[in-house]
């Protein structure tokens, strides 16, 4: 869909989820082809499944069904007896191609600064150490993620200051030290189940030649030290491999109804071809072997409060090998600090599909309406949204081959946070295109792995 319809889509929401008779529109979207049988059931079962709940779905799945998808949506509005709905979105879009101006994107809007922002005093005055420097002032955006400008990007895992570690030089220990918050319920969860949880693997390797996807050669590797480590950390491994959407779906449901209430945590970890996707909280979506693909915001609200009471409170971790979108990270020119990049060579290859634009019956799935606001849930993306993740046809990708080395030499010492960091820190300075992971963290506490 272009930007001109996805911005008149949105601004007209309000009308659309008020006044949309959904029940009279499943036929005529299914006869267009608009969206599958599979997709309409989802957007029936959103939110509570209320009228206004189903008709909100549509209208933000819609944005994901190609570049015809308004016209034939106007269509199907003018087929159900529709016609003020369909007058109005058809007056609407013939007018905004004659006024461009008249939509304009949302990246837009600038954010309101609270306070002065670089501002310098005119005299030299003593600084007073209660009050802050009014340089260091940062703006606050207020508003939704959508509504933030483009140079603004969501709070993805960065560095803190490091603290010292004890590597036999006689350093002194950080008094925050793990050791003094691996027994605080308070500060870190416990996990002393053993053992101590569940943890799905789904490796999807070999699609349908109707989808389009390539064959992900390297993934085996990655699945097979994924397993491994996962044993190793105390979790009971499961692996699932070459999975359609609808059954990636029904894995993760199967794995959300079972008891884990003598359980601790729980681990997904999802290899496969991914792209963008429309979103709330956590962006982008993977691809079933049939091309179909399952937005990971759909995958993590499965194992929300209400789909898996038993894991609430728990922590719920989300490890997605797959790309985040079409672009190409050159970065940008450093002093290098470290030898141990590895160059890019013909072995190497992204888990990319392009955002799809045409009216392909197997678009990405968007996420759900409503979520409940995520508690004890981390997602760490091997890239960045928007950009390819790259996968060794002989290693592996370099995300879970980094992620792999960095929980066999740390997990017994440090936090995930910090595990992240150091997972980070080694995936960027990897071969000539660059790939940056990133993690969308709701913990509430620290976790140090079982080991």
């Amino acid at each position: 869909m272009d930007e001109a319809d996805r911005q008149l889509l949105r601004r007209c929401r309000v009308r659309l989820v008020g006044e949309l008779q959904v029940a009279e529109l499943w036929d005529a979207l299914l006869s267009r082809e608009l969206f599958t049988r599979d997709m309409i059931e989802d957007i029936q079962r959103a939110g509570s499944g209320s009228r206004r709940d189903q008709a909100r779905q549509l209208v933000t799945d819609l944005e994901t069904r190609g570049r015809q998808a308004l016209p034939l949506f106007i269509s199907c509005l003018e087929d159900t007896g529709q016609d003020t709905l369909a007058s109005f979105l058809r007056n609407s879009r013939q007018a905004a191609k004659q006024d461009p101006e008249a939509i304009k994107p949302l990246d837009h809007l600038v954010p309101v600064v609270l306070g002065p922002m670089g501002l310098k005093p005119k005299r030299v005055v003593k600084p007073d150490p209660s009050q802050p420097a009014l340089g260091n002032l940062t703006p606050v955006v207020l508003g939704p993620e959508e509504l933030w400008p483009a140079r603004l990007k969501p709070e993805v895992l960065r560095p803190e200051t490091p603290r010292p570690v004890d590597n036999g030089s006689g350093r002194a220990h950080d008094v925050c030290a793990p050791e003094k918050i691996k027994g605080h319920a308070d500060m870190a969860y416990i996990l002393d189940a053993d053992p101590c949880g569940h943890c799905l693997i789904i490796n999807n390797v070999n699609f349908c030649p109707s989808s389009g996807l390539s064959t992900r050669t390297g993934s085996n590797v990655d699945c097979e030290k994924l397993q491994h480590r996962f044993r190793w950390l105390h979790f009971m491994v499961e692996v699932k491999n070459d999975l359609t959407a609808k059954q990636m779906v029904s894995a993760l449901v199967e794995m959300a109804k079972r008891d884990h209430r003598a359980l601790d945590c729980f681990v997904v970890v999802i290899l496969s071809h991914g792209c963008q996707a429309s979103h709330l909280q956590f962006p982008g979506a993977v691809y079933g072997t049939d091309g179909c693909s399952v937005s990971i915001e759909k995958i993590v609200n499965i194992f929300n409060g209400t789909g898996c009471p038993s894991l609430g409170g728990k922590p719920k971790l989300f490890f997605i090998q797959a790309c985040g979108g079409e672009q190409k990270d050159h970065g940008f020119e450093v002093t290098c600090t470290s030898s141990q990049g590895r160059a890019f060579d013909s072995d190497s290859e992204p888990d990319a599909v392009p955002y799809q634009e045409g009216p392909r019956a197997f678009d990405q799935l968007d996420a759900m309406s409503s979520l409940p606001t995520p508690s004890d849930i981390l997602v760490s993306y091997s890239t960045f949204p928007g950009f390819v993740s790259w996968r060794d046809k002989k290693s592996g990708s370099w995300y879970i081959e980094t992620l792999d080395g960095v929980l066999e030499q740390w997990a017994a010492s440090e936090d995930l946070q910090s595990l992240l960091l150091r997972v980070a820190n080694a995936v960027s300075e990897k071969g000539i295109y660059k790939q940056m992971p990133g993690c969308f963290n709701f913990l509430r506490k620290k976790l140090f792995f079982k080991t």
